[in-house]
């Protein structure tokens, strides 16, 4: 039922004749501490400081950590509109430059067990949101959750984050290999990060792409190679976003790169199957404009 549901509302975005252009992209890798929220914050300020719009959500649902690392004050979060306390738009709060961030909830277990058709919900609460939003980047939890699963289905861009250890490699090569065998995800950007040279993030690279090539029909291009920098956990303890505690800093160069480079990325008019964020309220309207027309 769920599946049928997102291909018709995927179905419907292709009849949109001037469809919401928001960039999604979604940041996983399967194994914690690899850096998944330095990334996607690093990305989320340099984009941010070009006067992009951009959003991020913290969909690490039961260890979120998102408003931790920026230092904010968080009344309600993700937790409270599953609940029907409150709206989407009542949990926003502002980041650095001026990006928007949606909390999550942490230390509540029942967040990251939700069912699919409580996944589809919190997708559909996207729908309420009258945001212009240029880019949306989605912070996931670690592991292969139907939660990470649903969020990394519902972007343009999946963007695997790993770095040079045994468990990092196996772990993103185990969610490469679900998303695309049981979910037609196929296409997957790499970073490389916490490395000690542009030559150690390749061979990190080559390590991955010489298992999916062999077993899984999946391409892989890697984006970024962010290397091993003391700033970065400097910037934590700060709770600042490192491009900005340190913005000379390797990291801090190589973040901003990597902004860039995701700006260029094109964001398909037509959706290739997925079901994307920020496009409910379109399709309400779509279909209110259809049932009006047919009275």
């Amino acid at each position: 039922m769920i599946e049928t549901t997102m291909h018709d509302q995927a179905s419907g975005l292709r009849r949109l004749t001037n469809p919401t252009r928001t960039k999604v992209i979604t940041v996983t890798g399967g194994k914690g501490g690899v850096g998944k929220t330095n990334i996607t914050l690093g990305m989320a300020a340099a984009m941010a400081k070009q006067g992009k719009k951009v959003m991020v959500l913290d969909a690490d649902l039961g260890l979120a950590n998102v408003d931790v690392l920026l230092g904010l004050r968080v009344g309600k979060n993700l937790s409270h509109v599953m609940q029907g306390v409150c709206d989407l738009k009542d949990i926003i709060v502002e980041g650095p430059h001026g990006m928007k961030i949606i909390p999550a909830s942490s230390g509540m277990r029942g967040m990251t067990e939700l069912s699919m058709a409580q996944h589809a919900g919190l997708i559909r609460a996207f729908g309420t949101l009258e945001e212009d939003v240029d880019v949306l980047l989605v912070d996931t939890a670690a592991g292969i959750s139907d939660m990470v699963l649903s969020f990394s289905r519902a972007a343009q861009d999946v963007l695997i984050v790993v770095c040079d250890e045994p468990t990092s490699i196996t772990d993103a090569y185990a969610l490469i290999k679900l998303l695309s065998r049981e979910h037609g995800v196929t296409r997957f950007k790499v970073v490389a990060n916490m490395v000690r040279s542009y030559r150690e993030g390749r061979d990190l690279f080559t390590k991955l792409t010489r298992v999916t090539e062999r077993f899984l029909n999946a391409n892989l291009e890697l984006v970024a190679c962010v290397p091993l920098d003391e700033h970065v956990r400097q910037s934590v303890k700060k709770q600042r976003v490192v491009i900005d505690a340190f913005p000379k800093s390797p990291a801090a160069l190589a973040l901003n790169a990597l902004a860039n480079k995701a700006l260029t990325w094109p964001v398909p008019r037509n959706p290739g199957g997925h079901l994307e964020f920020f496009v409910e309220r379109l399709l309400v309207r779509d279909e209110a404009a259809g049932d009006y027309l047919s009275e």
